[in-house]
C-alpha cells in the first residue's frame, strides 16, 4: 500500500452493483486500417480526452507537422501536468500493428544532464517511451513502435506531460497513426518471464547510525526462455530519491558483464553479458554496493535514529512477451515487478542497532558489533530497518513468529495491540488464502509514515492502525506470494488486499457506488494513468477495487468466492498473475453465469 489519503480508502464500507450505459460500438476495423480517430487534430478534440487546451490551432511559434491543428502538452513554465488519451480497438488476425507519430520538443531548460520535464507515451499496459527536455529537437521527428501484442484488444493510448516548477518545455505532437498490417499474423511472441531463479548474496557493513551501508552483492540467475538472453537489467529503485546522476544507491566494480550508463531516472542499469545465455544456462554478476539512506520518514528514509531500507538492494528486471519491463518509479504506488528468488543477506552493524529484515534472522555479537544473517527463500524482494527499536515477540496460533519493532513515542500498549493484531491477521489470512510460508513476520511501527503503510516479503512498515496492518499483511499473499506487475496492474494487489482487509474486519461491502469520472478511467489502468490522475488513485484502485470483488462475491455466492480466491492463490503460488488470469479463474468459478457484462460495467480490462 502507498497512498496519501490513507484513512479514507480503508474506512469506507463498499458494495452494490453498478449499472453503466454502453454506447453501441462503431463498425469494427479490419486489417490494414488506421484506427486512431482525429489523428491529425484537425477536427476538434473528439475522440481524444484529456487536459483542456492541449488540442488547438497551430501558430507561427508552434507550427503543426501538417495541416492546421496539433496537440501541445505543457509549455507553462510552472509545475504542471497535461494528459491526452484515446481508446482504440485493434482487429485480430493481422500481421502487425505499428504506432507512429511526429513530435517536436522545444525547451527553455539549459541543462544537458537532468530531465526536468517529461512526456510519457503509453498504450495498454506498456510505457512505450519517455521523452524529456534533453530530447529537444529542431523541427519534427517521427517516432515508431511495434504494438502487435495488442492485436484483437481494445486499449487506451495515453500521453502524459509533466513540467517542474520553472522553465517551460513544449511537447508538440501531430499526425498519429496506428496501422495494422495485412497478411498472415506473425508467430506468437515468446512470453516466458526471464531471468528466473535469481539467488542474491549480499554482505554489507553499516556506519555507526545505520544510514550508510557498503559491501558487495552477487546475483546468479538462469535464462528460462527459449529466446537467448544477451543482457540483464538491474533495478536500482531507490535512486528515485536522489538527484540523478547523484544517487543514494551506487553500483561499482561490476563483474560478469559490462555495465551501461544508468537510465530511467537512474533506476535501471543494463548489464551486457559476455555472451548470450541460451535457455536453462546460468550466469552470475557481482558488484560493490553503497547505500546512503536519505532523511525523511519514508519507505526508504531516515526518521531520526531509525532507518527504513526498502527497495535498496538492486534486483533483476523481468523480460517477457512485452520485452524488458523498465517502468519508472512511482511515489503514489508501486513499480515493482520481480520473479521469485532467494536472498542470503549478511548485515554487520553496531550492537545498539536492531535490524528487522525479510526472512529468518540469526544474530552473532562480538563486542560492540553484531552480525545479522537473514535468509529468505522464494521471495520477490528484501527489506530491512536499522535503529534502536523496542522489540516484542509472540508466536501466532499457526506457528508464525511475529515481531513488532517500534520507534520511540509508540506506547507499550499500542505496540502490544499491534503485535496481537498482526499475529491474528496472519493466521486469518492464512486460513483464507493458504498458509503463510515464511515462518517469521516483522512489523516496524512508526506514526510518522506519511504513506500509511508499505509491504515487503515478511516485513511491513505501518502506523498504529487496526485497519492498515491487516492490509499490509494481506500483501504477503497478493504481491508477495501471488505476484503481479505492480506498475501496470496495481488493482491485482491493492484491490485484493483491501478486500481481504474488509473480510478480516467483517465489513460486508454494502452501500458503495462506483462513479466513473471519464471514459478513460478504468479499474485496470496502470500507474502511468494514476500518476497523471493521482487524486483518483485511492478511490478507484482501492475502493472501487474491493467493491468489484464484493460485487463479484454477491453475484457468484460467498462459498464460490471463497473457493475462487483460495484456488486462485494456490494456482499462482510463487508465480505471477495477470488480470486475464483472474478473469479466467472467476469465470470458471461462476459456472454458467456469464461475467462479460460484469467485467464491462466494472471496467476490468485485460
Amino acid at each position: 500500500m502507498r497512498r496519501r489519503a490513507f484513512p479514507a480508502a480503508l474506512t469506507l464500507a463498499v458494495g452494490l452493483f453498478v449499472t453503466v450505459a454502453v454506447t453501441p460500438p462503431a463498425q469494427a476495423a479490419t486489417c490494414g486500417d488506421q484506427v486512431i480517430g482525429n489523428a491529425g487534430f484537425e477536427s476538434g478534440t473528439a475522440p481524444w480526452t484529456g487536459s483542456t487546451g492541449t488540442i488547438g490551432a497551430a501558430t507561427a511559434a508552434e507550427p503543426a507537422h501538417s495541416g492546421t491543428g496539433l496537440a501541445r502538452l505543457d509549455g507553462t513554465g510552472g509545475t504542471h501536468t497535461d494528459t491526452l488519451s484515446q481508446s482504440v480497438t485493434l482487429p485480430s488476425g493481422c500481421s502487425s500493428a505499428t504506432l507512429t507519430f511526429w513530435s517536436h520538443i522545444d525547451t527553455k531548460e539549459t541543462t544537458t544532464s537532468t530531465k526536468y520535464d517529461t512526456l510519457a507515451v503509453q498504450i495498454g499496459s506498456d510505457t512505450l517511451a519517455s521523452y524529456s527536455n534533453l530530447d529537444k529537437n529542431t523541427g519534427y521527428v517521427q517516432r515508431s513502435f511495434d504494438v502487435s501484442r495488442y492485436l484483437g484488444q481494445t486499449v487506451t493510448l495515453t500521453l502524459t506531460g509533466r513540467e517542474d516548477s520553472s522553465l517551460a518545455t513544449n511537447f508538440a505532437l501531430d499526425d498519429f497513426a496506428l496501422t495494422t498490417g495485412t497478411g498472415n499474423p506473425p508467430p506468437p511472441t515468446d512470453s516466458t518471464r526471464t531471468p528466473i531463479n535469481p539467488a542474491y548474496t549480499v554482505n554489507l557493513t553499516s556506519n555507526s547510525t545505520g544510514d550508510t551501508w557498503t559491501g558487495h552483492q552477487t546475483v546468479t540467475f538462469t535464462n528460462g526462455s527459449p529466446t537467448a538472453l544477451p543482457e540483464v537489467y538491474l533495478r536500482l529503485w531507490d535512486n528515485y530519491h536522489g538527484s540523478c546522476p547523484t544517487t543514494p544507491i551506487t553500483v561499482t566494480n561490476l563483474t560478469g558483464g559490462t555495465a551501461s550508463a544508468l537510465t530511467v531516472g537512474c533506476t535501471a542499469m543494463k548489464v551486457t553479458l559476455p555472451s548470450p545465455l541460451a535457455q536453462n544456462q546460468s550466469a552470475t554478476i557481482g558488484f560493490d554496493l553503497s547505500i546512503a539512506v536519505p532523511s525523511g520518514a519514508d519507505r526508504f528514509g531516515r526518521d531520526g535514529a531509525y532507518n527504513m531500507i526498502g527497495n535498496a538492494l538492486p534486483v533483476l528486471a523481468v523480460r517477457d512477451g512485452a520485452g524488458w519491463h523498465l517502468d519508472p518509479y512511482t511515489n503514489n504506488g508501486e513499480s515493482f515487478y520481480t520473479v521469485i528468488g532467494d536472498f542470503d543477506v549478511t548485515l554487520v552493524h553496531p550492537t545498539s542497532l536492531l535490524t528487522p529484515a525479510t526472512g529468518t534472522s540469526t544474530e552473532t555479537t562480538s563486542g560492540s558489533t553484531t552480525t545479522t544473517h537473514a535468509v529468505a527463500s522464494k521471495v520477490r524482494d528484501f527489506a530491512w530497518a536499522a535503529g534502536p527499536f523496542a522489540k516484542i515477540t509472540k508466536t501466532s496460533g499457526k506457528g508464525v513468529r511475529v515481531n513488532v519493532y517500534s520507534v520511540s513515542g509508540i506506547s507499550t500498549s499500542s505496540a502490544n495491540s499491534m503485535l496481537t493484531l498482526a499475529a491474528d491477521a496472519v493466521d486469518v489470512h492464512s486460513g483464507r488464502f493458504g498458509d503463510y510460508p515464511y515462518g517469521e513476520l516483522d512489523a516496524v511501527i512508526d506514526n510518522n509514515f506519511w504513506f500509511g503503510g508499505m509491504e515487503y516479503p515478511g516485513f511491513v512498515l505501518d502506523l498504529v492502525s487496526s485497519v492498515a496492518l491487516p492490509h499490509e499483511i494481506a500483501h504477503q499473499w497478493f504481491y508477495g506470494i501471488v505476484g503481479d506487475d505492480e506498475y501496470n496492474s496495481p488493482w491485482l494487489d491493492e484491490g485484493f488486499t483491501d478486500y481481504a482487509t474488509d473480510l478480516y474486519r467483517g465489513v460486508t461491502g454494502s452501500g458503495c457506488s462506483i462513479t466513473w469520472q471519464s471514459s478513460a478511467e478504468k479499474l485496470t489502468n496502470s500507474m502511468a494513468y494514476w500518476d497523471a490522475h493521482s487524486s483518483r488513485y485511492s478511490s478507484v484502485v482501492y475502493n472501487y477495487g474491493k467493491c468489484t470483488l464484493h460485487d463479484l462475491r454477491r453475484l457468484i455466492g460467498d462459498t464460490a468466492m471463497a473457493n475462487l480466491l483460495k484456488s486462485y492463490a494456490q494456482s499462482h503460488w510463487y508465480g505471477v498473475s495477470t488480470v486475464a488470469d483472474f478473469k479466467a479463474a472467476a469465470q470458471a468459478a461462476a459456472g454458467s453465469t456469464d461475467l462479460t457484462s460484469f467485467w464491462a460495467s466494472h471496467r476490468v480490462e485485460g
